[in-house]
């Protein structure tokens, strides 16, 4: 069953990377590949959709949490109080790291040296967050659930939060492409 939920957030990652790195991709074939007969298709995923699509990213992301962190009833109204939080905290922090990667597959053909540089500082200002809220949350999750709970938790929540990043990751080129190399 764990097992299953893991690859479903794997899938649900898969396809929500692949609607967010449309236009990248699209791009990237078109820079590698500019005199191919081959047409890419390109899917085309409105604000709205992603949205819905993290959502339920978000509702298997807490469905693996509950299957894998075995509570008693107060210990559970407790830690989902919490949880509710940290992720509506953790929601703000992607919604910037989803714009930044929006940004850039807009500006990604004709990036300036200056605008690389701007984009992976955000990138890594991001992760920081992401780390801090992180940090900011342990002693208050420790407070209901006792160390090994949090640490599984926290150990969770970093694995989803990392397969998501891979697979978005994927989808993006490099800032420098093969082409651009001699700079």
């Amino acid at each position: 069953m764990r097992i299953r939920s893991v690859i479903v957030v794997a899938g649900l990652c898969a396809v929500t990377c692949g609607f967010v790195g449309w236009r990248i991709g699209a791009a990237q074939i078109q820079d590698q590949a500019p005199n191919a007969s081959v047409v890419p298709q390109v899917l085309v995923a409105s604000d709205q959709d992603l949205q819905m699509m993290r959502q339920d990213l978000r509702r298997q992301k807490q469905k693996i949490i509950a299957e894998n962190l075995p509570m008693n009833e107060q210990q559970a109204a407790k830690f989902w109080a919490i949880y509710n939080r940290y992720t509506s905290d953790l929601k703000q922090v992607n919604d910037e790291k989803y714009r930044l990667v929006k940004d850039y597959g807009e500006q990604w053909q004709g990036m300036t040296n200056d605008q690389a540089l701007i984009y992976i500082r955000r990138w890594l200002e991001v992760d920081a967050q992401a780390h801090e809220l992180r940090l900011k949350y342990v002693p208050e999750v420790s407070q209901v659930l006792p160390g090994k709970k949090v640490a599984t938790f926290f150990q969770l929540d970093r694995r989803l939060s990392m397969m998501i990043d891979l697979q978005l990751s994927s989808q993006m080129p490099l800032a420098q492409g093969k082409d651009q190399a001699a700079e």
